[in-house]
This record gives structure tokens, C-alpha cells and sequence, in this order.
């Protein structure tokens, strides 16, 4: 039998509905910040991910599924959204409009991964990417931002972690003490970390495997060796953070695991009741260097990425997905031939004038129809009978007070849309 593939999930039934309200939710307040909705290619040029997540992040190493096209071009499956919005903003020269660009996405990913409860080899994911401008004022927006999205979600003791690595003197400096604490503890370290000090030292702080070892534990913080400037720009953030009523706490471990960060880096948790257990529904930061990096003018970027499918796990630990139901606004009944032309017509002039409707599609009686719409909560019955239909009327019942009236069939339409 066929069978999706590891890693992947079928999204129906209440999930499907949550998955619809988040991203209802997301639009709306996306709107009222005025960000602009942005789709970028699900596949792109396997050198836009290499170079700007980096060649020796776990992602690009381990994670991302890359193929030849029919062309023998090396491509890949997006395995995050920001590289591609910056290509987008670079190629479109949008860098020289006299605008910060504020960007917002919403669609799928692609790592290779092992899955687990929250990661999944295609999951989805919610972002924002602001480009163009370096106030530490867009750093405080975009964490608010989606700090007050998961807060609209009615999601438990939010928390976001934040961290600052600095501008590239404060990232040089740290980066040199880093390397001489770990060198001579490099052995008790896994694997990969031993490849990370090669490569990229500041990786190993983000190692899952030693993420409790003592070695980790006692390494030296970012806001120690931090500029008097790259100082006083995180004091900023954290001022403007303060004034949004946002909730954080500093902690120097957060490095989030792709090349292109500097300064703000920060993640959005969700703390058990015991404050023992975070999960991490969200992260981002700034990136100053990547857009430069791949090909375009000096500019700024600062942007966040959410996922959904955790998103969606939390809100069913919770409760929460409950009160969402899908339900429909008026279930049309009928039982003869010339009973289902009456009701053809009728559906599609209340589904054209935006009523949510339904019907009979499997020759049920009245009593399945009946059941049928208990099982869909459709607030409005409308039942058809010849004896009705020859006078022009129609039989209307409200499947919350259980009251009945006839109804002008040419008044049908005017009168559900006005009792909805």
C-alpha cells in the first residue's frame, strides 16, 4: 500500500481547522503591522542555501534534500524561508527604494531530519523578514510581534529567550575566548562539535548533545566581550521590549545554529507549569551581513520564523482546538428529483452570497439528512417539500431554538443572511 513519507503528515480533520485558524490569525495581525504577504520558490539554487546558511551548519551538511533538475543544475528544497525572501529583495533591487520592505510568509520547509514530536522532514512555518533599515526599534517590533501572535493564540507562559552576539569586533573577541576555553576541554565534546570548533567555534553552544555538559555550561557569555556600541544597541532593544510589555530574560547561550546572525538573536518559549520545560515555538534574529553576502549593497535585515505543526501541538495540549469546529450555516434538505432542483438552485445562490451550505449527496432520507446536519452544527435547515414548493414557499428551522416559518423562496437567500 502507498503510504506518505517519513517524516511528512497529512493534515485533515481538526488539525486542518487549526491549521486554518492560525494562519487566519497570522494574516490578520500581520495586516494591522503592515506587513506585505510574500511566496518565494519552494526550490531554489542549491548555492543561495550554502552560502547563506552556511556550508558548515548542520542544515546544509546534514538536512537539506538536494537534487539535479533535468537542466543538471545542482537545486534544493527551501529548508527555511529568509535566504529566499533576500534573494528576492537583491534581485528586484528593492534595496534601492527609499522604503523599509516589511515582508511576511507563510508555507512549507524541507529538512532531512530524524522526526520527532515538533520536527518533521516538511513542516510549515510563518516568518517575517524587515529589510533596510537597522533601528534597534525593528529588533523590538519583530520579537513583539511574534510574542503577541503566540500571546493571541492564548498560549500558556510565553517567554522569549534573547541574546545579542554583537557587531563583528564584539563576534571577533568572543569568538577568540571561545576558542581558548574549548580547545582544552575539546575531547569531552561530541563529534560534531570537534568538527564545529574547526569550522565555526560558536556552533558548539548550540549543540543538542553536550547542551547539559559542564563544559558548555562554564563557557564564556557573548555580553562580555561586547563593544560599548553593541552594548548600548541591546540595552536599546531591551528598553523597547520593556514598553511593548514583552517578557524576556537574557540568556548568553542563545547563538541560533545559522551563519548569517549578528546582534539580536532571541527565541519565543512556552514554559511548563514548573518553568522545567521550555518549547521553543519560534526563533529569529538580525542579519547584517547576509544581504551583502549574497551579491547585494550593504543593508539590514531582521526577521523571525514560527512553527505551525508545534504551534498546533501546543494549542492540543491545551485544549484550546476544542472550540474550533467547522460548521456550516444552513443545511438544505430535500428528498424527491424535483425537490434536488429547487435545492441545486438554492445552494448556489446562498454559497454566492457567502453563506457556508451544504446537502444531501448520498440519497439519504430526511432522518440521515437530520443527523447529518447535527454532525456539521449547521445553524439553519432548510426543508423542502413539494406541497412548499408549489405555493413558492420554503420550510426554514432554526437548529438552535428549534423554530420554524415558512419562508418566500424568493425571500430564502435575504432572509438566512440576515438572521446569521
Amino acid at each position: 500500500m502507498l503510504a506518505k513519507p517519513k517524516g511528512t503528515i497529512d493534515v485533515k480533520g481538526n488539525d486542518a481547522l487549526l491549521y486554518e485558524y492560525v494562519s487566519s490569525l497570522v494574516n490578520t495581525i500581520m495586516s494591522s503591522y503592515n506587513y506585505e504577504y510574500i511566496r518565494t520558490p519552494l526550490f531554489e539554487a542549491s548555492e543561495l542555501f550554502h552560502r547563506s546558511v552556511g556550508e558548515s551548519s548542520d542544515i546544509v551538511k546534514k538536512e537539506t534534500y538536494d537534487f539535479l533538475d533535468k537542466g543538471n543544475r545542482n537545486m534544493t528544497l527551501r529548508p527555511e524561508g529568509t535566504a529566499g525572501v533576500v534573494r528576492s529583495f537583491i534581485e528586484d533591487k528593492e534595496y534601492a527604494l527609499p522604503d523599509v520592505k516589511k515582508y511576511y510568509y507563510n508555507g512549507t520547509m524541507y529538512r532531512y531530519e530524524r522526526p520527532q514530536t515538533g520536527r518533521l522532514r516538511e513542516f510549515s512555518q510563518f516568518g517575517v523578514e524587515v529589510l533596510g533599515s537597522n533601528d534597534p526599534l525593528v529588533d523590538a517590533e519583530v520579537i513583539s510581534l511574534q510574542y503577541k501572535i503566540l500571546e493571541a493564540l492564548h498560549i500558556d507562559n510565553l517567554q522569549v529567550n534573547i541574546n545579542t552576539l554583537g557587531d563583528a569586533e564584539s563576534r571577533d573577541n568572543y569568538r577568540d575566548a571561545l576558542v581558548k576555553y574549548i580547545e582544552p576541554h575539546l575531547d569531552e565534546l561530541c563529534d560534531d562539535c570537534k568538527e564545529r570548533f574547526k569550522t565555526n567555534p560558536l556552533r558548539i553552544l548550540d549543540c543538542k548533545v553536550d547542551a547539559d555538559s559542564e563544559v558548555l555550561k562554564n563557557a564564556p557569555k557573548t555580553i562580555d566581550y561586547l563593544t560599548n556600541d553593541a552594548k548600548v544597541r541591546f540595552d536599546t532593544v531591551l528598553k523597547y521590549l520593556d514598553l511593548l510589555e514583552v517578557d524576556y530574560e537574557v540568556n548568553p547561550k542563545i547563538v541560533r545554529g545559522l551563519d548569517y546572525y549578528d546582534h539580536t538573536v532571541f527565541e519565543v518559549v512556552s514554559l511548563d507549569n514548573n518553568e522545567t520545560r521550555q518549547s521553543v515555538l519560534g526563533a529569529g534574529g538580525r542579519y547584517n551581513k547576509l544581504i551583502k553576502e549574497l551579491d547585494g549593497p550593504e543593508s539590514y535585515g531582521m526577521g523571525f520564523a514560527c512553527g505551525i505543526d508545534r504551534i498546533i501541538n501546543i494549542l492540543k495540549e491545551m485544549d484550546l482546538y476544542k472550540s474550533i469546529k467547522r460548521e456550516v450555516d444552513c443545511y438544505v434538505m430535500y428528498v424527491s428529483e424535483e425537490e434536488k432542483l429547487y435545492a441545486l438552485d438554492l445552494i448556489q445562490s446562498l454559497r454566492l452570497n457567502g453563506v457556508i451550505c451544504e446537502t444531501d449527496y448520498l440519497n439519504k432520507g430526511l432522518k440521515g439528512q437530520f443527523k447529518q446536519a447535527d454532525r456539521l452544527n449547521a445553524k439553519y435547515l432548510i426543508i423542502l417539500n413539494n406541497e412548499d414548493l408549489q405555493k413558492g414557499l420554503v420550510n426554514v428551522k432554526d437548529n438552535v431554538t428549534k423554530e420554524e416559518e415558512k419562508v418566500d423562496i424568493s425571500e430564502v437567500v435575504e432572509y438566512i443572511i440576515g438572521n446569521l
